[in-house]
């Protein structure tokens, strides 16, 4: 089995990639030229890497035989981003990997989504708008599936990420982290689960329809605040944590949705359940992060 991995270097990328390797997939791995690939050190000898800002994507699928498309590739819009930056990235990029995927009769396109709502920023609106065309589109032979992934955290994440972050900022030891009030609810899973839901959709793509839709998560919310409270706990028995949790001192974005749990009923029929609990996710995480 051949797989055209797309954000190979990236938090989940990088978790596929070294589980598709595992399971002795030929992997094609494409980054960006400037990406730092430290999460796959051990895996660049591996897997054959291509520069995605260099290479003509088609010539890819001319050169080599490929089963499935995994596209994790995903730009969160950070730091007033430019909108035609963000869409590039998460709209054109994917649309021409998925008409090629059409064009080369791939089996499986298999595409990474969020649960946000399509209209609560340009990152949710430029991903909603790829899977538009991927319903557009699902009429020919390649299958696709998209999933809608829910709050995801683990060792290696990006700092930049509110989880990965927090936790850097403890580890500083700054005086004070302002925070929302954190009654909002979130959907944590972690990263290995993640990685094993994917596997289950590829062993059974088989029997979906032409167009598939899995939402991904623990199935369960918990507040922020409380969320954070476990980690600061965890965090505190190696380290003495004199900062202080500012919950309050910073509103809520415009349609904030206070509730966000993902509906893992469609995954469980297949078989898939997460198997790291909360508590030992947030202990793995800070492991990988202070080794």
């Amino acid at each position: 089995m051949t797989v055209l991995l797309t954000g190979a270097t990236g938090f989940l990328g990088s978790s596929l990639l070294k589980k598709f390797l595992k399971e002795n997939y030929e992997v094609i791995a494409l980054k960006r030229k400037e990406s730092d690939c430290y999460r796959v050190t051990n895996e660049l000898d591996r897997a054959t890497f291509y520069n995605a800002d260099e290479v003509d994507l088609a010539d890819i699928f001319k050169h080599h035989t490929i089963d499935i498309v995994v596209n994790t590739v995903t730009d969160y819009g950070r730091f007033n981003k430019q909108i035609s930056s963000i869409i590039s990235t998460n709209l054109l990029f994917g649309l021409k990997l998925l008409e090629l995927s059409i064009e080369n009769n791939i089996k499986l396109f298999l595409n990474t989504d969020t649960l946000l709502e399509r209209n609560i920023n340009p990152y949710s609106l430029s991903k909603a708008q790829l899977v538009d065309w991927m319903k557009f589109l699902s009429s020919h032979t390649t299958k696709m599936v998209n999933i809608k992934i829910e709050h995801m955290y683990g060792p290696q994440d990006d700092t930049t990420k509110f989880v990965s972050w927090f936790i850097e900022q403890l580890k500083a030891d700054v005086k004070t982290i302002p925070l929302t009030s954190g009654i909002q609810k979130r959907d944590f899973i972690y990263i290995d689960d993640i990685v094993d839901a994917f596997m289950t959709i590829i062993l059974n793509y088989n029997a979906f329809p032409s167009y598939e839709e899995f939402e991904l998560g623990s199935g369960h919310s918990i507040e922020v605040k409380e969320f954070l409270s476990i980690i600061y706990t965890q965090l505190s028995i190696s380290q003495p944590l004199n900062t202080k949790l500012d919950f309050g001192a910073i509103p809520y974005r415009p349609n904030e949705k206070m509730d966000m749990q993902a509906d893992i009923s469609k995954l469980n029929t297949l078989g898939w359940k997460p198997n790291i609990t909360l508590e030992n996710g947030i202990k793995n995480t800070l492991q990988g992060i202070l080794i």
